[in-house]
């Protein structure tokens, strides 16, 4: 196996050679390095390639295996971090030009936590400016210029974590830590044929996370598998009293219990894939059939009828006005990439205090709705996005007319807290991946992964590579 295959392979079989020293941390980071400096700016993947604490990194790691000082699955692996998260002494720029130069002198908590596992980390990653959080309507919506899929560079990575969505892709890290306010973890891991778990809110820390909206934001592990998924979180969930909105309910995980229960019942919302992409509703209706007798799907459930979309938007774009007030009042917004994110920055400061009010108190019922469906049922599978990867060169509108997800799964599901597991299943137009979503209910994370882990256990696409760029 030569040194780039190796960043394809799950982390539980690095783990193992790491451990019996078949395998030489400084080996394994030296190729994630080399690739993060010759690939990633074919993707505009990373803002900051950290080799000299990395390779510092992996040399203790090495000699604290061979000292039989095993820290447990994540000793030794190469990862990277979407760019707004903390990290002493580097930059930290949340894609933007007004902070292209801004450093910390501190740790995020999920990267203190990276750390104490033994994970290595080789670079920040790319990301959309300010998480998407100014109303971006394009791809070229950062510093770094537009991210694009390993699968074709002429589509997007999508957002807001591109650069860990196309970083994982390309084995350029073993696994990364995006974040998610409404789709961002999610979205990439559909466009660039990733697993990706969002958190229940509250379950990680986000002590050191650049702000966007303080009741939405969350942050998670992208990684090539299931499995992968829950190792990372395991690792990075848990109490931190830097946190106030942090539950301090820890995660454990050492793969699937012996003995499931007797079916998983699954709800497939009415509308869900009537207006999708013919590739993305074959692959969501062949992802459905391989799970066999372990499922019990009912279709067409009615989905509460509530203002999803207009409730995220009221919240994201008042708590995103409120975190960047003084860049908004400054004048320094005009600075940003999209002209739209200029523009729409304003727009957000003007929003009636009563629109945000009604919209967080329309959160109750929402919460009680999504209570109840999830008293009949233990997930909502959807198709993750209604498309493959946007062309990079357009405008979102102008990508796929006539194409619409039904309904709105990935805002409900942040606007309740609820965790939810995207991954591979196949491939639509122009090579690029598909993908289906599980939903669950509040701290319903080990069942996902076991979902997940029945239908890795059974299907390849996770492990299938994007071409090698020209």
């Amino acid at each position: 196996m030569n040194d780039a295959d190796l960043l394809f392979q799950p982390i539980r079989m690095l783990s193992s050679r790491l451990r019996d020293r078949t395998l030489s941390p400084v080996q394994l980071v030296e190729a994630s390095l080399t690739r993060l400096e010759t690939l990633g700016p074919k993707y505009n993947a990373v803002v900051t390639v950290m080799r000299e604490s990395a390779l510092v990194q992996a040399r203790a790691a090495e000699a604290e295996i061979r000292a039989g000082r095993h820290r447990g699955p994540l000793h030794g692996i190469p990862c990277g971090v979407k760019d707004l998260l903390a990290t002493k002494g580097v930059p930290t720029t949340w894609g933007a030009e007004p902070y292209r130069n801004q450093v910390f002198d501190y740790d995020a908590t999920v990267v203190t936590k990276l750390r104490t596992a033994g994970a290595v980390l080789v670079a920040k990653l790319s990301m959309v400016e300010l998480a998407g959080g100014m109303g971006y309507n394009h791809p070229d919506a950062s510093f770094t210029g537009p991210g694009l899929s390993p699968w074709n560079t002429k589509f997007w990575s999508g957002g807001s974590s591109s650069g860990p969505g196309a970083a994982v892709s390309a084995g350029l890290v073993v696994f990364a830590i995006g974040s998610e306010t409404s789709g961002s973890i999610l979205t990439p891991s559909s466009y660039c044929g990733v697993t990706g778990l969002r958190p229940t809110y509250g379950l990680v820390s986000r002590h050191g996370a650049m702000a966007l909206c303080w009741s939405l934001d969350k942050l998670g592990p992208m990684c090539r598998t299931a499995d992968d998924c829950a190792l990372v979180l395991a690792a990075i969930a848990g109490p931190d009293p830097l946190d106030d909105s942090c539950v301090g309910r820890p995660f454990a995980w050492n793969g699937p219990r012996p003995q499931l229960k007797k079916k998983w019942r699954v709800a497939v919302p009415k509308g869900c894939v009537e207006k999708v992409q013919p590739a993305v509703r074959e692959n969501f209706e062949a992802a459905l059939k391989s799970f066999g007798a372990e499922v019990e799907v009912t279709r067409d459930v009615e989905w509460p009828d509530l203002p999803w979309g207009p409730a995220v938007g009221a919240i994201v774009g008042c708590e995103g006005a409120s975190a960047f007030r003084e860049l908004i009042e400054s004048g320094d917004v005009a600075k940003l990439r999209c002209p739209n994110d200029r523009l729409g920055a304003y727009a957000s400061l003007l929003t009636p205090a009563v629109d945000y009010l009604h919209a967080m108190r329309m959160r109750r019922p929402m919460r009680d709705a999504m209570r109840k469906l999830f008293e009949r049922f233990d997930v909502v599978a959807t198709p993750t996005r209604a498309s493959v990867a946007y062309p990079a060169d357009k405008k979102f509108a102008d990508a796929y007319p006539g194409v619409s997800g039904g309904p709105s799964v990935i805002g409900g599901g942040n606007l309740t807290g609820l965790p939810a597991l995207a991954m591979p299943n196949g491939f639509g137009e122009n090579g690029l991946p598909t993908s289906i979503a599980f939903l669950g209910p509040r701290f319903s994370e080990r069942t996902l992964a076991e979902i997940g882990f029945s239908y890795q256990s059974r299907t390849d696409w996770h492990m299938r590579r994007p071409p090698a760029p020209q």
